[in-house]
């Protein structure tokens, strides 16, 4: 069981990009404009956070579903 759990860990990190860009067009142009790079990486942080935890709870309640159809 411990084996799975580690093996689907990390495949799932392989499959997230390292430099992932989530700004929309708008947020992008007046945070460049600006020249304060650091605001823009912390709403561009922001943002991928705020878009990854739902996926995570589906792919964890998916989980649970199919581990108790399976038993």
């Amino acid at each position: 069981m411990k084996t799975k759990l580690i093996l689907l860990l990390i495949l799932v990190f392989l499959m997230v990009p390292l430099n992932m860009e989530a700004q929309c067009a708008m947020c992008r142009a007046v945070l460049e404009s600006e020249g304060n790079t650091s605001a823009a990486e912390g709403i561009n942080n922001g943002i991928v956070y705020l878009m990854a935890i739902p996926y995570i709870l589906v792919a964890g309640v998916f989980y649970f579903v199919y581990r108790k159809m399976k038993t």
